[in-house]
């Protein structure tokens, strides 16, 4: 399952509106003989590509895979069809299908008396490359990520407006990292003004990488003349962020990062359409500068929107903390 993991990883960003899967196929002998992970939309699914390399060394073997194999016919063939040819004899899966649609797939496959185990490494998954995706699948809204840097007293900018940089080298790489595995990244028309973005993903050498995020630009005014997501971004005029999370469901858009500025995020965790927090925390002292967010709603401690923290590493010299809302 872990090497399964690897794959849907591998794939991460490139397979929206659907699930970015993995699977191993073993042989009889439990020896891996095959890798895969979902193509872009329209090309095959990740079991389907596993047990193309392994051939007709799947037949009596397991296929182990992120997801519960799909039932139904979308764009492609059902996956269960594909492993009841091989002749596998026993699937493992991490995570159940929510999808009433595709879902059912181990009922499926039992039926064709394939043993199926569930469950492993669901919560690594889960809380991994199928995050976004599953919460997709049950709201029907993109997951959010809010990121953002700040100093050690919550400043994302000098006093003076200065904001670059706060977060190290380190952490910008790991961004740019993330941001080619993502759908989209969201800022405000005032960023805009402020900091003319580019919001691309970029290599250690400073070069685009192959796979870009779509940059999406929210608010009422016109973006300047001469701004680098002028013609590049899509410009949403609204401040409500359902509006723009309705605009990016419409266009398959799965898993989105919300930049910038601090309005923005306030009007996101308002509306309570922030799902995870992501924050790198300088080893600095600002004192006086702008706060990360702004207008979240909050008046009084027993309004404070508390935080489960899922993950806290180091990033280079910074502290990298990860964290979801409390249910």
């Amino acid at each position: 399952m872990v090497l399964a993991i690897a794959e849907s990883e591998r794939v991460r960003g490139t397979t929206s509106p659907n699930p970015p899967v993995g699977c191993v196929v073993l042989d009889e002998h439990g020896r891996p003989v095959g890798f895969g992970g979902t193509q872009p939309p329209g090309g095959p699914h990740a079991e389907v590509m596993a047990l193309k390399e392994a051939g007709t060394r799947a037949r009596g073997g397991t296929a182990v895979v992120t997801l519960e194999p799909c039932s139904h016919f979308g764009r492609t063939p059902p996956c269960t069809e594909a492993l009841v040819e091989a002749g596998v004899k026993h699937v493992i899966h991490a995570v159940s299908d929510p999808n009433p649609d595709a879902g059912g797939g181990a009922a499926q496959l039992e039926r064709a008396g394939i043993t199926v185990t569930s469950g492993l490494l669901a919560d690594q998954i889960g809380n991994g490359p199928l995050r976004a995706w599953l919460h997709f699948a049950r709201t029907g809204r993109p997951h959010v990520t809010w990121k953002y840097a700040a100093s050690l007293d919550g400043r994302i900018a000098a006093q003076d407006g200065t904001s670059q940089w706060i977060s190290s080298e380190t952490s910008r790489k790991e961004v740019h990292a993330m941001r080619a595995k993502l759908d989209a990244i969201i800022v405000g028309t005032n960023t805009v003004k402020k900091d003319d973005p580019a919001l691309t993903a970029r290599d250690d050498d400073g070069m685009p990488l192959p796979r870009q995020p779509l940059p999406v630009v929210m608010g009422m005014s016109d973006l300047p003349d001469g701004a680098k997501l002028r013609h590049t971004a899509l410009h949403l005029r609204t401040h409500d962020p359902d509006e723009v999370l309705s605009a990016l469901a419409a266009r398959g858009v799965v898993d989105v990062l919300l930049e910038g500025g601090s309005t923005v995020a306030g009007a996101f965790l308002r509306a309570g359409r922030i799902d995870r927090v992501l924050a790198y925390i300088a080893p600095a002292i600002l004192g006086d500068g702008p706060a990360a967010i702004l207008g979240a709603g909050v008046s009084t401690i027993t309004d404070a929107v508390r935080l489960t923290v899922q993950d806290v590493t180091m990033s280079g010299p910074d502290l990298r903390i990860s964290a979801v809302p409390q249910t």
